[in-house]
């Protein structure tokens, strides 16, 4: 890949996790050119990327449009996502080295800061989260697992509704970090596995109770 379809994909890429562009809608080559200061031609390999991350869908006249999300497909990559970062979690137990385990400690603490912020930061929390998350699957040290799981982490819907999330779920979701870490320390493979399947789902209801507007079970 070129440094300029590099370049566009990720513009286009925040595009579309951010809601900027909205389900269902078309993207137009040339505009998203003007947009990212490229040519067509690295707007179009970058297309092809999104379309491989499901991000995008191409109709039988070749047209891009963002991708449209139900309930039924959130669900069916949270599910993936939870046996794949549940293995993670296992793995990371006997592997993850005492540097990696003080990292997350300390990026659980700085998620803290977001929560208690006079109004939670969503944002800077997810961000974090995500942070959080990668130490885990790195320190399970196995490529294709990380590999793999890139492909169904990042849905657009699941970042829009996450933005509906209370101090009440991101306290929960601290809480679920805690015990994670403690399975972790005691190298518990059994331990870490059950409790990131269930932050998995658990987050999955928040998304699906935001997403119609409900309170979080």
């Amino acid at each position: 890949m070129t440094r300029a379809s590099d370049q566009a994909y990720e513009t286009i890429r925040a595009m579309i996790l951010s809601g900027e562009v909205r389900s269902g809608e078309k993207l137009s080559e040339e505009a998203l050119a003007a947009r990212c200061g490229v040519s067509r031609t690295p707007v179009r390999e970058a297309l092809r990327r999104l379309q491989a991350e499901l991000l995008i869908r191409r109709s039988d006249t070749l047209r891009s449009f963002v991708a449209d999300w139900s309930m039924a497909d959130v669900d069916e990559a949270f599910a993936l996502r939870g046996v794949l970062e549940s293995h993670a979690a296992s793995y990371a137990a006997q592997r993850i080295t005492p540097a990696q385990l003080a990292e997350l400690k300390a990026i659980n603490a700085r998620l803290m800061g977001y929560i208690h912020s006079e109004t939670p930061d969503v944002t800077g929390f997810l961000e974090t989260n995500r942070e959080f998350h990668g130490i885990v699957l790195e320190a399970a040290q196995s490529p294709r697992l990380a590999v793999t799981l890139t492909q169904v982490i990042d849905q657009p819907v699941v970042w829009r509704t996450a933005q509906h999330y209370g101090r009440e779920d991101l306290l929960r979701s601290h809480r679920e970090h805690e015990e994670l870490l403690a399975a972790l320390e005691h190298k518990d493979s059994r331990w870490a596995e059950a409790v990131m399947q269930a932050h998995i789902r658990r987050a999955f209801h928040a998304y699906a109770g935001a997403h119609r507007g409900e309170a979080t079970p």
